[in-house]
């Protein structure tokens, strides 16, 4: 595992814990869309779906536990906890998300690497990972008042990402044979989606303002 991987499963971890830190200690889910977080608890079930038939590493093993547990329960305080769930703004978060779950469906059957069902569930969740950002960025243009654990939880998200790439791009180049379009055309799209919310984030850090995204 080089450098760049690490940062980015750490920055990745470090997002999920802001989150739940916000959840669990604030007992609030303002700003956050209940829609993304469902979404990422697809992308992980459908991934990780060899969890218990093959082992790489424990690192690997606790990764998945840790980001299939924290994703469902996310959804789970969004939806269930008694204080947390009157804080979800329902009527902003009006992203038809279920609309983004077909067609990378059908995508993940038409373009893959190898059609069995472990792989093609692999590649939709790429393809959904991909997308899942923006139902929570379309509720912060919404919104426009973002709170600083909400933005330091989509900042970090889209920086895991980008981490993510430095890491492909290390490993093209120190790896033969070390190539993965479907993977790397996801990843391109998934961090290009951040790139507006890049922009005003590291605006009104500089600025020393409050963070607000245009409507």
């Amino acid at each position: 595992m080089n450098i760049f991987r690490l940062a980015g499963d750490m920055t990745h971890l470090a997002s999920v814990l802001v989150l739940l830190l916000k959840i669990h200690t604030i007992k609030s889910c303002a700003g956050i869309s209940l829609k993304t977080q469902e979404l990422y608890a697809l992308v992980f079930a459908t991934r990780y779906l060899d969890l218990f038939i093959s082992y790489i590493s424990l690192y690997n093993t606790l990764m998945k536990l840790i980001f299939l547990g924290s994703s469902f329960s996310i959804v789970w305080y969004i939806r269930r906890h008694k204080i947390v769930r009157r804080s979800y703004d329902k009527d902003q978060d009006t992203f038809r998300h279920y609309f983004l779950i077909l067609p990378c469906l059908l995508l993940a059957l038409i373009i893959h690497e190898k059609f069995t069902f472990r792989e093609v569930m692999w590649t939709f969740s790429l393809y959904l990972e991909a997308v899942a950002i923006l139902p929570q960025l379309v509720l912060l243009q919404r919104t426009r008042n973002i709170d600083n654990l909400t933005g330091q939880y989509v900042l970090l998200l889209g920086a895991y990402r980008s981490l993510y790439i430095l890491n492909w791009i290390y490993r093209y180049f120190t790896q033969p044979h070390y190539v993965h379009w479907i993977t790397w055309i996801a990843g391109l799209v998934q961090t290009l989606l951040y790139a507006d919310f890049f922009y005003y984030y590291f605006q009104s850090w500089k600025n020393n303002s409050k963070l607000e995204l245009p409507a």
